[in-house]
């Protein structure tokens, strides 16, 4: 499961499993929030996990909306699929994991670089989320004297 920030192109999270169902669904969203606050709304497809009545009532107790993309119209949630694209077309074609441990490692390291280090043409040529880089380095317990 794949969760794109529509606005910065970020990709907040990729949950990887074998299968994943509303309550994972749920979780995943739920790190999310708490970390970026309550969307306005979420768009997704039309799988079960999606439109489970336990995610839709967990969304609207939130606060959130649920935006459902009409069945066979991928385009409709054009950067989520453009991302899954990406991810398949530069990390999944070309690994054979073998653990599952190693899938989540090795994907959660492709989310890293994509959001902090790869230039998105939508974005000038900017990563979503770049990393703040100081070239000056010192101990926690230095900076705080230094203030």
């Amino acid at each position: 499961m794949t969760l794109i920030d529509e606005y910065t192109r970020e990709c907040l999270s990729i949950r990887v499993a074998r299968r994943i169902n509303s309550f994972g669904v749920i979780e995943a969203l739920a790190d999310a929030v708490l970390h970026r606050g309550i969307p306005e709304h979420i768009r997704s497809d039309n799988g079960p996990e999606m439109t489970a009545k336990v995610v839709r009532d967990w969304l609207a107790r939130i606060g959130s909306k649920t935006l459902f993309i009409a069945p066979g119209s991928p385009w409709e949630n054009g950067y989520n699929e453009s991302f899954n694209g990406k991810l398949r077309d530069e990390l999944l074609n070309g690994e054979i994991f073998y653990s599952f441990k190693e899938a989540k490692v090795v994907i959660e390291q492709w989310r890293k670089y994509y959001n902090t280090k790869r230039p998105h043409s939508a974005l000038g040529y900017m990563p979503p989320a770049p990393v703040a880089y100081s070239p000056v380095s010192m101990p926690l317990e230095q900076a705080a004297t230094v203030q």
